[in-house]
């Protein structure tokens, strides 16, 4: 059995910057993660995949993302990154321990782990994100097994794919990019869904996100007037527009797609499509159903939080889209959130047990 103040389910990069703000604080901090290490997730992604975010905008607290400033970070620069950083701060963690399920013990929380472990604490930081599980519709399922699919969880370069026709569901930033790639090899078709607003990545020869850092447009409070209206707007696209891929690159496009069989696929404009690979860049869905803790989830399986707080006393998150601004998902706002989610954890873990936390 293995005792701490607080453990830290989820070791990327909310997960390392929490941990780093609570070691600061000298709290009894342990970060648990499935992975094998820190930034073996980022490994996993596709090869040529860059982040939007230049590095300038891609540093946890402590620590500035190294090379030039306005240069776009690749996905093993990320996880070198990562890695980098636990090992500065020389963060307590245990890879390649999955937790399976948390529940109340008492005064504490006990995680079991999938080899059966058990793990107690005090206070836990959720920081497993909101994208754990690749989602595919419904109808992918009625695709006969001669058409290869792909969720972009698994893609990784244009080799994995055999010769022939590629449909991508998905206009956000991931579909966008693969079908950038793929077009050199491959005719590309790329199906949209909802009307999706293009930023470009660079305005007046800077990065966009220096003219959205200087309008304070990445630290909107979620709560505010301006945050929910930001809230229910789509996810842009950063950088080429699908219509710059169909000028540029031949990358057809069509609508939302509404029907599959056999080898077949339709899109809402009735045109059929017969690709010998389906990339679904259909993005991720929270999983949070190894959490047992009552009040914890809200009717459809989701984590209750405001600005990373829980109903549960001592239940935090950490790294959640729009959790308390509009960058608490990006790198570049992960710091106020973990540190006041550090300051606020450090607090309570003072007060005498069954004190109240100040109003």
């Amino acid at each position: 059995m293995v005792e701490v103040d607080v453990a830290v389910v989820g070791g990327g990069q909310a997960g390392l910057a929490a941990g780093r703000e609570l070691v600061d604080r000298d709290v009894d901090a342990l970060i648990v993660d499935a992975s094998a290490g820190p930034g073996e997730v980022w490994r996993r992604r596709w090869d040529s995949l860059r982040l939007f975010t230049p590095a300038a905008y891609s540093s946890l607290p402590g620590l500035a993302f190294p090379g030039p400033p306005d240069a776009l970070p690749g996905k093993d620069d990320v996880a070198d990154y990562l890695a980098a950083y636990a090992a500065r701060f020389d963060l307590p963690a245990r890879w390649s321990t999955p937790v399976t399920r948390l529940r109340r013990a008492g005064d504490r929380f006990a995680l079991t782990t999938a080899s059966g472990e058990q793990l107690t604490a005090r206070q836990v930081v959720v920081a497993t994100g909101a994208h754990q599980r690749p989602w595919r519709p419904a109808l992918a399922d009625r695709l006969g097994g001669d058409v290869l699919q792909l969720h972009t969880a698994a893609y990784r370069n244009p080799g994995q794919l055999p010769d022939g026709p590629v449909l991508i569901v998905g206009g956000g930033n991931s579909g966008v990019q693969i079908a950038a790639e793929l077009a050199a090899t491959h005719l590309v078709t790329l199906a949209l869904g909802t009307r999706t607003p293009v930023i470009p990545a660079r305005v007046a020869g800077r990065s966009v996100f220096h003219w959205l850092d200087a309008l304070g447009l990445l630290r909107i409070p979620t709560e505010s007037r301006l945050g929910r209206r930001a809230a229910r707007a789509p996810e842009p696209v950063i950088g080429d527009a699908p219509q710059r891929l169909r000028r540029r690159l031949g990358v057809r496009l069509v609508g939302r797609i509404v029907a599959a069989g056999g080898r077949a696929i339709t899109d809402v404009d009735g045109g059929v499509h017969r690709p010998a690979t389906v990339v679904w860049a259909t993005g991720y869905r929270a999983d949070w159903s190894w959490i047992d803790v009552p009040g914890a989830l809200d009717a459809d399986g989701l984590l209750v939080q405001r600005c990373g707080v829980t109903p549960v006393p001592g239940l935090s998150t950490i790294g959640l889209p729009r959790q308390c601004t509009s960058g608490s998902a990006m790198f570049t706002g992960l710091g106020p959130d973990a540190t006041a989610l550090a300051t606020r954890t450090a607090a309570a873990l003072r007060r005498p047990r069954g004190t109240p936390a100040a109003s």
